[in-house]
């Protein structure tokens, strides 16, 4: 199964590292980099093992960390990472 990460996607997970290197280190940083590469992996493997969040849309979304949350897509053979957000946020602020 092929994953592919969003523009969005993209540049939210470098804000988050960003953040975490300058709020706590090159450390935190690498320990977060290592988790969500080791959610990549898994999620090839299983990837309808996030929680259905909108059925219709066929939208998924997995809590990462506990201030970060995953949202993502299926499609055929194909994981579409959507976004991540602060899980603090407003639920406003989730993808639709």
């Amino acid at each position: 199964m092929k994953l592919v990460w969003t523009e969005k996607a993209q540049r939210r997970i470098g804000e988050i590292l960003e953040y975490i290197e300058r709020e706590f280190g090159a450390k935190a940083r690498q320990t977060f980099r290592e988790k969500t590469q080791d959610f990549t992996r898994i999620l090839i493997q299983f990837p309808e093992m996030g929680t259905l969040e909108i059925k219709e849309k066929n939208l998924r979304g997995f809590q990462l960390t506990n201030q970060t949350r995953v949202f993502y897509r299926v499609k055929k053979n194909c994981i579409i990472i959507l976004t991540l957000i602060d899980s603090r946020q407003d639920p406003k602020n989730k993808p639709k």
